[in-house]
């Protein structure tokens, strides 16, 4: 789940970690450290992460897609709470006009990224729809 530079709308610089705000995808990047060199592992092996990302999300922020987001907003401490059905909370310890911010801009891109994905999903159906009556009109064919 990599994201391109060239969408990359925000990012917040901050002495342990970075935030990366791309169009699709909320990077968080630890710098240092253990738990940067466990993360490395799994940004580096994506079946990794897909199976044993629930177990490690506790220890490294994982990428999240931002369709994944259910809600975010920011915390009595100023920071950045983010849900995620069927995951434990993200929770991003910024500055509170960092963490306005970047709230402002996910709440601006999460509804436009979940649109897109709804369309995606509609379209594969479509397709797979018209594949399936092309396959039963091909196979009638065959049997007449």
């Amino acid at each position: 789940m990599t994201a391109k530079e060239e969408d990359l709308v925000m990012v917040i610089d901050k002495p342990h970690f970075k935030v990366k705000l791309h169009e699709t995808l909320l990077e968080v990047d630890l710098k240092k450290g253990i738990r940067k060199e466990l993360e490395d592992v799994l940004e580096a092996k994506p079946i990794i992460r897909e199976n044993l990302g629930f177990l490690f999300q506790t220890i490294v922020p994982l990428d999240v897609r931002l369709r994944d987001i259910k809600s975010v907003n920011v915390d009595k401490k100023g920071q950045v709470k983010i849900v995620i059905p069927s995951r434990r909370d993200i929770v991003i310890p910024l500055e509170p006009s960092e963490s306005k911010r970047l709230v402002d801009k996910l709440n601006e891109l999460i509804p436009v990224e979940k649109e897109r994905a709804l369309r995606d999903l509609q379209a594969e159906k479509k397709a797979e729809a018209e594949e399936e009556r092309e396959r039963t009109a091909a196979f009638r064919e065959r049997i007449r």
